[in-house]
């Protein structure tokens, strides 16, 4: 096998059921058939639709296999079958759907499909928004309704083709309510709930921002791949860049309503932390401020390490795909920028090429200090200029004061010459001065000192003035290279603080998990990769622009793209650090994860004792005092008195059987162990043994029904425990009322009261075990009612939920599923009792 062709993955993403995607899904493959290709149906899910069952007719379908579990009967898809077809295309549906358990199946759909891709067969599958990983909670959020069947984001993503299924809400709406989705008996009940506007509306937003972020990383790998350096303006994205500086506020908003005049436009701030002296004049609390407002404006902050700013914010935008470069007019007056030279904004301009720079006027431009040094190092274009002015400026003054010459004295001229001689030394350094200091000394022994027009170098006076010119050149050129070069390291060390501030920002935000590091790291140093291993690359991996650097024990953090320099390497061993910290991190919250169950376990045990302590000796207590009395030969009862012990006896030994029973089925639970027998159930069969021991309870419109899959005695159980815990909440006269109703698969019981309701508190507190609303000393009952309930409940692949009473009071809404769609799409699992607790 290892030499077949890997299949090839299509899915179809739906926003919602019912916007078509197994029927479009369907369609593909009559096309793909009537073009010659080998296909058939693997699986697919019709939910009783004609129309997309109309289009199987003619196309080759495997059998459904027959499966058993915990004493139902379904119908699975059978992977051996297709697999043993081997088609050039099979069709499956619901890619996130749960198997069957047993019989060495697959746990989910997905896998299946991996093994048909991985066997060489392409795969045509559908699957909705909500049921991607990473946006399950979300939707819950939206819509209130949980998703238990998830797929990993990835596994989609790594889909040779998505394609998205789109249908407005107002249409999805006009075919839910023609019955081309559901049921007549369910559609009210949807559009009320699930299908509202907004709910259609939010989930069709998500749909189109996943698929779009999809669309955007396959454009990066494939301009990638093709070494595309250029800007494709797909999307508009406006890089701003801030200094710090007094103007970045005005900055920041002009690129943020340039990137709101396109739908779906970004906005990225960015700060080049400087390596070259130009960090001079850096807030680093406007830095933090400008931060705020680039996240409030609903755009990202990026800080970049760069010895060269210009080179360093167009190599970002492109690295980001930026349309637009956003920056301020110089704060250097005219005097300023005619001295230095061109500065950062006009360099940008004429680096950026493709990208469109715009130069943004604020109130500061023009206003910066007089001549702070365009770079703070020796330039090649300083070392080059400097010995040229060491020969040339002395020779220029020469010629300006022969022109004046009796005009000004020896003194004078002398004094001009050491100017001169200063000037090239703070240009161009130690060698520019003393080249700047012989000739100015040679040049004034022969034209201005006597005899004029010879050298007198046997004169004292002539060799102590050149003597003079070289010492004083000498040390103002080393003064001055000392000078810039504790400016230079003072400037990386702002630089390297400034990043690392910002990475300690990132961490206290909440933004410290591995992969956002990882990111951050990319962007900082300017890479094409970083990636956290086990073990280190190979040692000629630096030959490759690959660097490596020990991220904690068992890690590395790895870089691909540049050799680093040397002050980069010792940032990058910080954010090494970092990474470091944040996998210990991971590892103790991963130990603390498996040492909660342990101590979740031990606090159920110490408040098990307490209650069982008072709750199991009180019954226990009562019949034994009734059977002594009665065995007692020294009174003699009446039949009354000895009936009424007995009732007393039988009494106490009823509730005695009932809270051990609660306490055993809630260890199974627990170990999920508990036996089950699901099979289709109506509410007629199991409610007069659930109301029988609670009088005045109230039923409404649960005659018409469907059987629901579920075991019998246990959802009599959990209907009789929350009926009786309504009742003792309920004030005296009021009835406890059960009523139900089938929505979207499901049937919801709902048991009301009018207590007191919900307290203030989270809504899992009324389901944890030992614990009763309002106790404190368990004196009055273990409190195992809700927690049985919702743990009974759960395992028959239902769902137990509170919800407030109109008008006050408590409704507890249980919902099964349907018997028959059970049959079809929906299994029971194995499952544990969750955190749960009585009243």
């Amino acid at each position: 096998m290892s030499d077949v062709r890997p299949g090839r993955l299509k899915v179809y993403l739906g926003a919602a059921p019912g916007v078509g995607k197994t029927y479009r899904m369907v369609d593909e493959g009559r096309r793909r058939a009537a073009r010659g290709a080998d296909m058939v149906v693997g699986f697919a899910e019709c939910h009783g639709r004609p129309r997309t069952e109309a289009m199987l007719d003619g196309l080759e379908v495997v059998a459904r296999a027959p499966c058993s579990y915990r004493g139902g009967h379904f119908q699975e898809m059978d992977l051996a079958a297709v697999l043993a077809r081997r088609p050039q295309v099979a069709i499956v549906d619901e890619f996130a759907r749960s198997n069957v358990p047993g019989d060495g199946r697959n746990p989910k759909r997905w896998q299946h499909i991996k093994a048909l891709i991985d066997a060489g067969i392409d795969v045509v599958t559908a699957v909705n928004i909500q049921h991607l990983a990473s946006l399950n909670d979300v939707v819950e959020k939206i819509t209130g309704v949980p998703q238990h069947e998830t797929v990993p984001d990835e596994v989609v993503r790594r889909a040779h083709q998505v394609e998205l299924v789109d249908m407005p809400p107002e249409g999805l709406r006009r075919r839910m309510a023609h019955g081309n989705i559901y049921a007549p008996e369910k559609i009210d009940a949807a559009l009320a709930n699930y299908f509202r506007p907004g709910n259609l509306t939010a989930l069709r937003q998500l749909a189109l921002l996943w698929v779009a972020d999809r669309v955007d990383e396959a454009l990066q790998e494939y301009r990638s791949q093709h070494g595309i350096g250029g800007v494709w303006e797909t999307r508009e994205r406006v890089v701003v860049a801030l200094t710090g500086g007094p103007e970045g506020d005005t900055l920041i908003r002009r690129a943020a309503r340039t990137a709101a005049r396109s739908a779906g436009g970004d906005l990225l701030a960015v700060h080049v932390a400087r390596s070259d002296g130009l960090a001079a004049g850096v807030s680093h609390a406007s830095l933090a401020r400008q931060r705020r407002l680039v996240e409030d404006l609903g755009g990202s902050y990026r800080s970049v390490v760069g010895d060269d700013v210009a080179t360093a914010l167009v190599d970002f935008a492109r690295a980001e795909d930026a349309t637009r470069l956003v920056l301020g007019t110089s704060r250097r007056g005219r005097l300023e920028r005619f001295l230095t030279g061109p500065g950062t904004g006009e360099t940008v301009t004429a680096l950026s090429g493709d990208i469109d720079v715009h130069r943004v006027t604020h109130e500061r431009a023009g206003r910066g200090t007089l001549l702070p040094s365009r770079r703070r190092t020796l330039s090649t274009a300083r070392l080059i200029a400097g010995p040229m002015a060491g020969l040339v400026l002395p020779v220029l003054l020469t010629a300006v004061l022969a022109q004046v010459r009796g005009t000004v004295n020896l003194t004078s001229e002398a004094l001009l010459f050491l100017l001169a001689v200063v000037g090239v030394a703070c240009t161009g350094g130690v060698a520019s001065a003393l080249i700047a200091s012989v000739t100015a000394s040679l040049l004034l022994n022969y034209w201005f000192i006597p005899p004029i027009g010879s050298f007198t170098l046997n004169d004292p006076n002539a060799l102590l003035a050149l003597a003079v010119f070289a010492v004083v050149a000498a040390t103002v050129a080393v003064v001055v290279d000392r000078s810039l070069r504790l400016s230079r390291c003072s400037a990386r060390v702002t630089a390297e603080a400034e990043t690392m501030s910002s990475l300690a920002g990132t961490i206290v935000r909440g933004g410290a998990t591995i992969p956002a590091l990882l990111e951050r790291t990319r962007e900082t140093f300017g890479m094409e990769s970083a990636e956290l291993v086990d073990e280190p690359p190979d040692a000629d991996a630096d030959a490759d622009g690959v660097t490596a650097v020990p991220a904690g024990p068992g890690a590395w953090l790895v870089l691909g793209g540049r050799t680093l320099s040397s002050p980069e390497r010792r940032v990058r061993a910080a954010f090494a650090a970092h990474v470091g910290s944040a996998v210990e991190r991971a590892r103790l919250a991963e130990a603390a994860a498996e040492v909660e169950p342990v101590k979740a376990a031990d606090r159920m045990r110490t408040a098990l004792l307490r209650a069982v302590g008072h709750d199991l000796r009180t019954p226990l207590a009562a019949g034994w005092a009734a059977v002594t009395s009665l065995r007692s030969r020294d009174v003699e009862f009446s039949p009354e008195d000895r009936d009424e012990l007995l009732a007393t006896a039988d009494e106490s030994m009823a509730k005695l059987n009932r809270l051990v029973e609660n306490l055993l089925d809630l260890s199974r639970l627990e170990a999920g162990v508990l036996t089950l027998n699901l099979r289709a159930t109506t509410l007629e069969e199991v409610l007069p043994m659930a109301l029988a021991d609670t009088p005045g309870v109230e039923v409404t419109d649960v005659e018409e029904i469907p059987a629901v899959q579920a075991d019998p005695p246990l959802l009599e159980r959990v209907i009789a425990n929350l009926v009786g815990n309504a009742a003792r909440h309920s004030p005296e006269g009021q009835k406890v009322l059960v009523t139900a109703s089938a929505l979207a698969g499901r049937v919801e019981v709902r048991v009301v009261d009018r207590g007191p309701g919900l307290p203030a508190e989270p809504l899992e507190r009324p389901f944890e075990p030992f614990q009763r609303l309002g106790d404190t000393d368990n004196t009055t009952g273990l409190g195992l009612g809700l927690a049985l309930a919702r743990g009974l409940t759960e395992a028959m692949n239902g769902t137990l939920t509170p919800e407030d009473t109109p008008g006050g009071g408590l409704t507890m809404v249980v919902s099964p599923p349907f018997a028959e769609q059970t049959e079809s799409s929906h299994h029971p699992h194995p499952r544990g009792a969750h955190s749960v607790g009585g009243a």
